[in-house]
Parts: C-alpha cells; sequence; structure tokens
C-alpha cells in the first residue's frame, strides 16, 4: 500500500523547483495546522510563485511521510518534481502527514480513522479560507493515499469538486486483508513492519542500510521525515514521533480478526473505516471521480467495479494490465520488462486534464464509463455498464482424466481426492505482493500445477474473450473442518506453458451465500463473511461451495486450453490453515455432486 514514488517526473516533463518556462520556481512551506482537538498536523503548501486570481488546490494526505528531509539545505525538496508539475499547472498543492505519522502529532490507532478522516476535512476549510483558493479542491493518491482521496469526497465539503483514486480498496476486509475470509499473511505483516520503521523516524532502516557504515552513508544525504520550517532544532519532530510509540498494530490486530464484524483490536469491525460504508456520502457530496485499478492489483479492481455500481457520481474507471499504481506492465503474456503504458507521465498528464475540467472555469463533466484493457493483445474497449454487453456465461465441468468439459456429468458416482500440499505457492511477485510497490511476474505455473487438483479442458477451436467474473462451483469434502480453497484460471499453450489468469479464494467458513442485502452491488454469490452467517464444515460431509474469482478481460487463442487448478494453500502469501494436520479434500464431479466453472465470455 505503499506510494509509489514520482521517479524521473522532473526530468521527464522539464519540470522542478525552477519549473519548465524558466520562471521563478514555486514556493515550499512547510507548517503545523492545528486541529479542533489541539492536535498539530504537518502539511507542506506548494505554490506558484506567479500567480494571477485565485486558484484550485489539490491534497494528497499520506501515511508514508509527506516527505522526506534533506541534510543539506541546497538539495531540492524530495516533492520538487510534483510540486513543480502542479504548480507550473495553476494550482496549489497540499501534502499532508495523517495524524500519528510522518512529522505530525497524535497517534494513528488503525487506518482511516474518524480522527484522521476530521483532520483532512479541517485541512479543506484551512484550504478554501486562504487568499489564493479559489474555493474548489481536488485529491489524488495511490493505494493508502488513493482511500484518503475517496474519504476526502464523503466528507461533506462542498469545495471538494474530483478526486483520482488509484489501486485503492474501498472495502479493505475484502482487499487486500481477508480476500475470501483469508489472511494475507505476509502483505499485512511487512506493512506492519514498514509503518513502524516509519514511525520510528528510521530512515536506515526504510532503505536497508544495515551497518553503521551504510547508515552513516545515507544521513549524509536524508535526515528522516521532513519537519516543519519552523521546527529547526528538531525538537517538535521528535515529541511527535515519540507519539507515534503509541500506534496500532495492523498484524496483531489482523490476527485476531475472523469475521466482518469482529472488532480490529481494540477499534471498531473494518466496516467503521471501509470507504463502501460511506457511498451515500459520496454521492451526496457529487464530487466527481477518476478511478485507475489494474487487472493483476489484488482485488482492486472489484472494488472500483462495486464503486461504479453502488455510487452514481459522474465516474471515469480505467482498467489497465498494471501492477499496483500502474507501476508495471503486469499482462502476464507480455515479457516481465515490458513498459508500462500509458507512462508515468502520460498518467499525471491525465490526471492535470481530469482536475482542469472540475477545478477551473465552468466544469465539463465526464460522465460515466468504464475503458478496460484485454490482456494478451486484446486492446481496449469502453462499457457503460459491468458486465459489458455481449458477455454470456458458459458452464465448464469437471471430468474424468482431469478434464473441463462442456457436458454435464451423468454418472451417478464420481469424484477425486486431493491431499492438500502446504509448499503450494503463487510467488513472491504475485497480485497480493505488489500492493507493497513491487512488479507482478507470475512464471510459468506448469510444475507448481503438478502439486495441485487440476482441471483441463480440450484446445480452444476458436480464440475466445474471457471478460467478468468467472463463477466457481465445488461440491467438496474434506477431512478436517477448517481450511482454504483457492481457484486458478489458467492458460495452457500447445507446447505446455501455464500461464495464471485470475483467482478465487474462500475459507469454508463463511460458504454459506447470505440473503442479506450487500452493503454494496456485488457480482457473484455474496458471502457476508458475518459472524453469525460462519459455519465450520463436517468433516466426510460434502458441502458446496460457490464462489466467484476476481475479475479479468483476457484472450484465450484458438489451440489453447482453459485450466482450473485447485489448491488448498499458498504458502508465500496466506496464512496456513488448518494450523496443523493436511487435510484430504474430496472434489464431486457426479450428476448429484457436480464442480466446475461459469466462464464470462464475450462475442463468439
Amino acid at each position: 500500500m505503499r506510494r509509489l514514488a514520482i521517479v524521473g517526473l522532473a526530468l521527464a516533463l522539464g519540470v522542478g523547483a525552477a519549473g519548465a518556462s524558466g520562471r521563478a520556481g514555486p514556493t515550499d512551506t512547510a507548517r503545523f495546522l492545528t486541529m479542533r482537538d489541539g492536535t498539530r498536523i504537518a502539511v507542506d503548501l506548494w505554490l506558484p510563485a506567479a500567480r494571477k486570481g485565485r486558484i484550485p488546490a489539490i491534497i494528497r494526505s499520506t501515511r508514508y511521510w509527506r516527505a522526506v528531509g534533506r541534510a543539506k539545505p541546497t538539495q531540492p525538496d524530495s516533492n520538487s518534481a510534483e510540486g513543480g508539475f502542479f504548480t507550473e499547472a495553476g494550482y496549489a498543492l497540499v501534502l499532508m502527514d495523517v495524524r500519528g505519522s510522518g512529522a505530525s502529532f497524535g497517534r494513528w490507532p488503525y487506518p482511516w480513522s474518524r480522527a484522521e478522516l476530521d483532520d483532512i476535512g479541517q485541512v479543506v476549510d484551512w484550504i478554501v479560507s486562504q487568499p489564493w483558493s479559489n474555493g474548489r479542491v481536488g485529491g489524488y493518491g495511490t493505494s493508502y493515499e488513493g482511500n484518503t482521496a475517496e474519504f476526502l469526497a464523503m466528507l461533506g465539503r462542498k469545495a471538494v469538486k474530483a478526486v483520482i483514486p488509484v489501486s485503492n480498496d474501498p472495502d479493505p476486509y475484502i482487499s487486500p486483508a481477508f480476500p475470501g475470509g483469508l489472511l494475507t499473511d505476509w502483505f499485512i505483516r511487512v506493512w506492519n513492519l514498514e509503518n513502524h520503521i516509519l514511525d520510528r523516524n528510521d530512515i536506515c532502516a526504510l532503505v536497508g542500510a544495515a551497518t553503521p557504515a551504510k547508515c552513516a552513508q545515507v544521513k549524509q544525504e536524508y535526515t528522516g521525515v521532513k519537519p516543519v520550517d519552523a521546527d529547526r532544532d528538531r525538537r517538535l519532530l521528535r515529541a511527535a514521533v515519540a507519539q507515534h510509540a503509541r500506534n496500532g498494530n495492523v498484524y496483531a490486530d489482523a490476527k485476531g480478526v475472523t469475521f466482518r464484524d469482529d472488532h480490529y483490536g481494540a477499534g471498531p469491525p473494518i466496516a467503521a473505516w471501509s470507504p463502501y460504508t460511506y457511498l451515500r456520502q459520496l454521492e451526496r457530496g457529487g464530487a466527481a471521480l477518476d478511478v485507475w485499478v489494474g487487472w493483476m492489483d489484488a482485488g482492486t479492481v472489484d472494488g472500483a467495479l462495486s464503486r461504479f455500481a453502488g455510487a452514481r457520481n459522474a465516474q471515469s474507471v480505467l482498467i489497465g494490465p498494471w501492477s499496483h499504481g500502474a507501476g508495471y506492465d503486469a499482462d502476464p503474456f507480455n515479457p516481465p520488462n515490458a513498459a508500462v503504458q500509458p507512462t508515468q507521465v502520460e498518467q499525471f498528464q491525465s490526471y492535470l486534464a481530469f482536475f482542469d475540467r472540475y477545478l477551473k472555469g465552468k466544469p465539463r463533466p465526464v460522465g460515466r464509463s468504464i475503458r478496460y484493457y484485454t490482456m494478451n493483445g486484446g486492446g481496449w474497449h469502453t462499457t457503460t455498464r459491468w458486465p459489458p454487453a455481449g458477455v454470456k456465461a458458459e458452464r465448464w465441468y469437471f471430468g474424468a482424466n482431469d478434464s473441463l468439459t462442456r457436458t454435464p456429468p451423468t454418472v451417478a458416482d464420481a469424484s477425486d481426492q486431493y491431499t492438500v500440499d502446504f509448499s503450494a505457492t503463487t510467488g513472491n511477485a504475485n497480485r497480493w505482493h505488489t500492493q507493497n510497490g513491487d512488479d507482478v511476474v507470475y512464471p510459468n505455473r506448469a510444475a507448481e500445477d503438478r502439486k495441485l487438483l487440476t482441471y483441463t479442458g480440450s484446445p480452444v477451436p476458436r480464440t475466445m474473450e474471457v471478460t467478468g467474473h468467472p463463477v466457481v462451483t465445488l461440491n467438496v469434502s474434506s477431512t478436517a473442518s477448517d481450511g482454504a480453497f483457492f481457484v486458478y484460471l489458467e492458460d495452457v499453450a500447445p507446447d505446455g506453458r501455464v500461464t495464471y489468469l485470475t483467482e478465487g479464494e474462500l475459507r469454508p467458513l463463511h460458504r454459506k451465500i447470505s440473503t442479506r442485502k450487500p452493503p454494496y452491488p456485488v457480482f457473484g454469490p455474496y458471502h457476508s463473511f458475518l459472524r453469525a452467517d460462519g459455519e465450520r464444515l463436517v468433516p466426510g460431509r460434502m458441502t458446496q461451495l460457490r464462489f466467484a474469482l476476481l475479475p479479468t478481460s483476457v484472450l484465450i487463442e484458438k489451440g489453447h486450453r482453459i485450466r482450473i487448478a485447485i489448491a488448498g494453500a499458498d504458502r508465500d502469501t496466506f496464512g496456513r490453515l488448518p494450523a496443523t494436520g493436511q487435510p484430504v479434500i474430496t472434489v464431486g464431479r457426479s450428476a448429484q455432486y457436480p464442480s466446475g466453472v461459469e466462464l464470462p465470455v464475450r462475442g463468439g
């Protein structure tokens, strides 16, 4: 969830501390704003050196240091490229350390607390009271900052006209913390560790300078988080950092959560700090959204599609073949080093065009649309609904001899047994690890699939497009009362190479398909993940698991085969369930207990 750095933006755009036109560069002042409860919040204000009239402002509020302190006064600010870009375009840029982080005072008990959101609202109030403000405010950010941008539009401030949430998670329980009710142990643990490094203001640990010599070298350039201008001796910064020692431990708190309505540590359930809970406030606020998500980025696409269907705001949703933050090309059919498109510079130019529509002059609404890329060379498409027109469900069934067929089973008794292999993994560069800012690279899955239970179809007679949410039905029994079911949709090439396409997972404890009204539109069977709907497996008893895989859009080429692979573990990402033992799973494929997948096929 770490924000991706704006690497090379100044060089690429020709802007920075001096601007692109040769005029005097923007001014950058760092100060405290005092909140209603007395807590001091650190903000940086970037303003154009020369202004004609009043200007709009852009906010980026972060938990990851609003700026890095430089050891030498002559060094440019770490945000000079970002500040130069927006101020050159006629905007003020406000960068904010959220309560309990960076140089701000206070305690951060858990993500997006009510106090943190109230602070953001008060910063908006401060902005519109400034003599340079035209009374219009926008917000943007990636990941954690994407959620703060979305919350910005839910705070009831009329000044907020447009926000750009990039790779954010409207439902943090489902993504990235507990997809299918299963803890993404690796990510939450690493994220918690990095948060605590930031909270200690430990620049050496942050950059991996493990020896005293390397640490001393780092400190010749960087001091840690940037203090406010008036704090010349860093006394106030040390006082703020001391308060951060009381921040929450997200990993320990997550380990105590099983159901959606469980309290998160000493705080409320996760729903209380989830953007989806405030969809109606988003609608009432009326801000426009420009949403950027990647097919291979955790479950961020699912969240973007649910928001699009659940709130009638003007929304432009862009779904690309990307990793977290659109930092890397993650189309599994492209080489790992393929250049990301659009480039980062082009992405920022697009942000600017969107903000110009709503924050300058008379707003020119963008309407409502979803523009998505079909991977494996399928190109870009635009739709105003999801699933797109022309998508139909094709039912495929598990068959004898590990087959996947369009023909329903007719035999009275047929099943396959699988002993869970806890060494199974999707690697350490997958869609869940990318939330830490890394690339997504799924290697050839052929060897890994030999650890799994697989069902493979015959070569497809023509190229087919799968676009939408596949839905899997498993009639299963287990020798254990708890566990995990991972289902992977894969492409098998004529040469045997196996390419990961998408996945879904479910802890069988959450298997009940709820009749409750979902809190936001869902695609596929609705699992509430509430304690009242939880039910452990009865060992040896056949039961049905029915759940959607994460959405995708991809071409399956003529002559390739479709595969469903089933696992009971993903060693490098998810916690082990059950904690001990080695369950044996029975998967039914009879007339009474059929299992298979419904593929959303477009056209053809």
